[in-house]
C-alpha cells in the first residue's frame, strides 16, 4: 500500500510568457510518493515520460503516459500529475502566442523518435535563448511536430453527474469488478436507462466501452509495473491471455511486449 503522499509545488517555468522564445524546456524526476499540487499555467506543456508510468488528471479526467509517450496539457487547464512508477521527465512549455496552432483539449500522444530527440535537446536550452539562435530554430520544428501528434487511447473521461461519479470510482477503485449496468444503477438508486444514457451523455462512450476503457489503463499501468502479461490478463477477466493481448493489439496498435519494449 502507497505511503502517505509528499506533496510538491510545480515549476514556475509555465507561468513565463515571451513569445520570442516560443519553447521552454525542463528535466524532471517525479518519485512514487509525489503528489504534485494541482495548478495551471499560461503555457501549454508536453510532458513526455522517458522511463516510469505517470497519470494526469483533469477535471475532465484521467490520462496513463507509459514510457515514451507524453501528455499534452493545453494553456490554463487545472492539472495533477502523479507517478504510478518513478518517472524520468522531459517538459515542454509552449508559449500562449503559438497554442492555436495545437489541439485544445488534454491527450496522451504517440512521440515520433525525431521528437524524442528534439525533447531532449530542448531540456538543455534554458529560459534565456538568444531569438535568432539554433535553439530558437530547434523550437520552431518543434512546433511543427507538435501539430502532427496523434492521440492515443489512453484518456478515461470523468462525469459531472454525482451519481455517475459514484459508479466511476467504485469501478476504479476495483477494475476487475464483473458487476454489470443493472446492478450500478441499483446501487446508486437510478434506472439502467438512465445510467446508460448518462454515460453516453457525460463521457460519450457506452458503459461498456468505458469499462473497457479502465481495464486497458489498468492493464497499461500493471504491465509498465513489470507485473506479468498472463497475470494481469487474469486477474482483469479475461478468458485467455490470448485474448487480451488481441485486445491490446486492437486497441494500441502493438502486443504488450513490443508496446513496452519499444519504451525502454
Amino acid at each position: 500500500m502507497r505511503n502517505q503522499p509528499i506533496k510538491r509545488f510545480p515549476s514556475d517555468i509555465g507561468q513565463h510568457v515571451d513569445p520570442s522564445r516560443p519553447i521552454i524546456g525542463l528535466r524532471g524526476q517525479l518519485d512514487v510518493n509525489v503528489d504534485m499540487d494541482p495548478h495551471k499555467h499560461p503555457r501549454g506543456q508536453l510532458a513526455y515520460a522517458c522511463k516510469g508510468i505517470i497519470r494526469v488528471y483533469t477535471h475532465a479526467g484521467s490520462w496513463v503516459v507509459p514510457p515514451n509517450q507524453a501528455v499534452w496539457v493545453p494553456g490554463n487547464v487545472y492539472h495533477r500529475t502523479v507517478a504510478e512508477v518513478s518517472a524520468e521527465l522531459r517538459h515542454l512549455f509552449v508559449d500562449p502566442a503559438f497554442l492555436h496552432r495545437l489541439s485544445d483539449q488534454c491527450s496522451v500522444v504517440e512521440v515520433s523518435p525525431l521528437l524524442q530527440e528534439l525533447i531532449l535537446r530542448v531540456a538543455d536550452f534554458g529560459t534565456d535563448y538568444e531569438p535568432e539562435s539554433s535553439a530558437s530554430r530547434v523550437c520552431a520544428v518543434i512546433l511543427d511536430e507538435l501539430q502532427a501528434l496523434q492521440p492515443s487511447l489512453l484518456y478515461l473521461p470523468a462525469a459531472s453527474d454525482r451519481r455517475l461519479q459514484r459508479i466511476m470510482e467504485a469501478m476504479i477503485a476495483k477494475p476487475n469488478t464483473e458487476e454489470g449496468l443493472r446492478y450500478w444503477a441499483a446501487k446508486v438508486g437510478a434506472s439502467e436507462r438512465t445510467i446508460s444514457r448518462l454515460f453516453i451523455k457525460e463521457t460519450g462512450m457506452t458503459f461498456q466501452q468505458w469499462r473497457k476503457r479502465l481495464l486497458l489503463q489498468e492493464a497499461v499501468e500493471r504491465i509498465g509495473k513489470g507485473e506479468a502479461v498472463i497475470d494481469v490478463a487474469l486477474e482483469l477477466g479475461y478468458r485467455s491471455p490470448s485474448a487480451f493481448v488481441a485486445m491490446f493489439r486492437k486497441t494500441l496498435g502493438k502486443p504488450p511486449g513490443q508496446y513496452f519494449s519499444e519504451g525502454r
